[in-house]
């Protein structure tokens, strides 16, 4: 999953929603520790949190403040198990281990929510709500709506991640490759054609999930103005996830959920 936006920027103000410019995987390899995501639990909840009342907030105004509450103190439980499950790509060096850390915030989501009774589908309608919330609260408070597009720093920052990921140093981390603009019919673009997500949703017998999870990435290129066209996804079994950015343009989505036709 893919953006403009910086991940630790966006989450900062609300939700993690695709791969942001890379800050570690650029870097060598190196020892994970005991467990990183167990030494750095108490930040990676705090950071969670705002994303975590999004979810809850609408689960309450569709289910009901019962059920929502049961939820949210579930999906907490269910996180805290899969933490230390989470497959070491670079820590604090990567910014996809925020992708990976809060999408597995949806995992946890997901598997309560089917306890209860609740499908995928509305399970992702929610899921993408809350994205879609949380960037219009990022956008006004940064006050950058359409200032990030066409900027040549974010093609910058994905040649370079696109490069270090190249060198595969983490197995279970995305591989991706920097797609030079038209000039005319998009600005640049980034093809996946491995990606984290993909990998632990699939050990976790998740993928039904996933596809959803990709869905994320429209409302806050939306938001932001980066035209974010998307026609195949590893998620769905294509053989990359072809994301290409043009400012200015309408979003268009490999797929159209159907609480997106009502």
């Amino acid at each position: 999953m893919d953006q403009y936006w910086t991940r630790r920027e966006f989450l900062r103000a609300s939700i993690c929603a695709a791969a942001g410019p890379c800050l570690g995987a650029c870097a060598p390899a190196t020892p994970a520790s005991a467990n990183y995501y167990v030494a750095n639990k108490a930040r990676i909840i705090k950071d969670l949190d705002p994303i975590l009342r999004q979810m809850r907030k609408l689960t309450a105004q569709a289910h009901g403040e019962a059920l929502a509450a049961t939820v949210a103190r579930e999906t907490m439980a269910e996180f805290e198990q899969l933490l230390p499950q989470l497959p070491y790509i670079g820590g604090d060096r990567n910014t996809l281990t925020d992708t990976l850390v809060h999408s597995t915030g949806a995992l946890a989501f997901y598997r309560v929510m089917k306890t209860h009774g609740q499908p995928v589908q509305e399970t992702g309608r929610l899921l993408y709500r809350t994205i879609e919330a949380l960037a219009l609260q990022s956008s006004t408070l940064s006050g950058l709506n359409g200032q990030m597009a066409g900027s040549k720093a974010p093609q910058n920052q994905f040649k370079r991640m696109a490069e270090a990921s190249q060198k595969r140093l983490y197995p279970d981390d995305w591989v991706l490759t920097f797609v030079e603009g038209d000039g005319k019919t998009f600005d640049f673009g980034v093809d996946y054609t491995e990606c984290g997500l993909c990998k632990f949703n699939h050990a976790q017998g998740a993928d039904e999930l996933t596809p959803y999870l990709c869905l994320g990435d429209f409302p806050v290129s939306q938001v932001y103005d980066t035209g974010l066209v998307r026609t195949t996804t590893l998620a769905r079994g294509d053989s990359r996830c072809d994301f290409r950015f043009k400012s200015g343009r309408p979003i268009q989505m490999e797929w159209t959920p159907d609480f997106l036709k009502e």
